[in-house]
């Protein structure tokens, strides 16, 4: 049986199909957006305990990032 590679020991290539401009009508690149645009149209992803409610949490987020809106997506948890 062949001996399968780690991922960090496949080496790996990067494929563009076409290089492009962006019309700054609607948008720009990753690089050129500012920390305050990244937390207006992100997503914060959490791992929280069991306990608060994702209510809370979300007024937590909302607080420390000082946004206006904010939601969550539900919650798993699971109780052993």
């Amino acid at each position: 049986m062949e001996k399968a590679n780690a991922p960090w020991e496949i080496k790996r290539q990067l494929i563009v199909k076409a290089d492009e401009e962006i019309n700054v009508q609607y948008g720009c690149s990753p690089e050129e957006r500012s920390i305050e645009d990244y937390v207006y149209h992100g997503i914060v992803n959490l791992d929280k305990t069991s306990g608060p409610s994702s209510h809370e949490v979300t007024a937590w987020v909302k607080r420390l990032l000082k946004i206006a809106i904010a939601g969550h997506g539900g919650t798993l948890e699971v109780s052993f």
